[in-house]
């Protein structure tokens, strides 16, 4: 399972940590299912952005991400996120994938995708959508309406979500005054974004894996090109499986700086709130739907979450009462209800919101002496297996 992290230029805010956490439910979720989960969560700090910012700060690059970096991990620590097999952090961390992306840039070469254009006094290399029969399949492009005329783009990233209709860069070839580079076979100069992910996956996972995830705006150039670098150089469907998830707006707009409506998970804890709270508000909902967040609204849910966690603490005190049918009924209905949500699209929100009712109705039960130890006992026993997924209770 490979799962687009952050570009750690710059901390992640509380929409990049719905991406992570819906990524984090479905591993969860299938590791509850009974599936061995091998994940990997790509960290990408060699890029224009990551370089640009080391200047405008005056430190190094690996100074700069490692800051981030670490600022990821304790917010991932917050958030209950579940620490995945792999992570990785190019430039950084000791293991690299950069000599797998000169293999997959040599290999694109040699077989025709890929070339070398000189701009600006780089010698760059540029992949060449035409040349691959598939590309664009991931967000359904029609090719036709692909221009025939050559254009290069060159950067890393571009603002927004139109395609760039051209060649997309796969190394930055070295110019005087770089300070991040190698000596590779491709020649000096360092891998561009469009071939790190796969770089990475392979180097960790190989060339054919089961699971690929990310927010929505990497359905717009990033996987495809992801997609076209990996199959391109091995012949084999890269995943068999993509999830993409929806985005975050702050008061129905889009966060930015300008605004000033840019939050990130410890602004919510200053606040008084819990990692628990932030969590459960950035799950709560369809993954493929946009979330919009408002204070009002994270309120609510924050209320509804500790309401539903003193239900809980409720049935573990439990010491004396009876059994009954109406009791047994709830109790086995917990798991095959739980169960039936998630299997439809990881429907977090009815999930929770059918156990909240189901321990809602326990709780009621248990204040007219109508609920066994035993039954409650049993109850407890299959929220603590659900929250294995959920992490907000226990």
């Amino acid at each position: 399972m490979y799962t687009c992290g952050p570009s750690i230029y710059r901390k992640p805010h509380i929409g990049n940590y719905r991406t992570f956490l819906f990524e984090d439910i479905l591993h969860r979720y299938l590791e509850y299912l009974g599936y061995k989960v091998t994940r990997l969560i790509t960290l990408t700090d060699i890029e224009d952005k990551a370089i640009e910012e080391a200047e405008k700060e005056a430190v190094s690059v690996e100074k700069l991400v490692e800051r981030n970096r670490k600022i990821f991990f304790e917010d991932s620590a917050l958030l209950r996120m579940k620490t995945p097999t792999y992570s990785v952090c190019m430039l950084v961390c000791s293991s690299t994938a950069v000599d797998e992306a000169v293999e997959l840039v040599k290999t694109l070469i040699e077989k025709g995708y890929a070339y070398y254009y000189n701009h600006k006094g780089r010698r760059n290399v540029y992949f060449d959508p035409l040349k691959f029969k598939d590309f664009g399949k991931l967000a359904h492009l029609d090719m036709s309406r692909w221009p025939t005329k050559k254009r290069r783009f060159h950067r890393d990233t571009y603002p927004g979500t139109p395609w760039n209709r051209g060649d997309f860069v796969l190394w930055h070839g070295f110019k005087e005054g770089d300070t991040v580079y190698w000596d590779a076979e491709v020649g000096r100069g360092r891998p561009a974004w469009n071939v790190q992910d796969a770089a990475m996956v392979i180097k960790y996972l190989g060339f054919e894996i089961d699971v690929a995830c990310g927010g929505v705006d990497n359905l717009v150039r990033h996987h495809d090109y992801t997609i076209a670098v990996a199959e391109g150089a091995s012949g084999k469907e890269l995943a068999h499986y993509w999830f993409h998830g929806e985005h975050l707006f702050v008061d129905g707009k889009k966060m930015s700086k300008s605004r000033g409506n840019v939050y990130y998970p410890r602004d919510l804890v200053e606040r008084g709130y819990m990692g628990r709270h932030v969590r459960f508000f950035l799950i709560y909902g369809s993954y493929r739907r946009r979330l919009n967040f408002t204070f009002e609204k994270f309120r609510e849910t924050s209320r509804k979450l500790d309401a539903f966690i003193d239900m809980v603490h409720g049935l573990e005190k439990v010491e004396s009462g009876r059994s009954s049918r109406t009791a047994r009924d709830l109790v086995d209905h917990i798991i095959p209800s739980f169960e039936e949500n998630m299997n439809n699209d990881l429907n977090v929100k009815a999930a929770f919101d059918d156990l909240f009712e189901t321990v809602s109705k326990l709780n009621a039960l248990r204040s007219r002496g109508k609920l066994s130890p035993e039954d409650a006992g049993e109850a407890v026993a299959n929220i603590r297996k659900i929250d294995s997924v959920l992490q907000l209770v226990f």
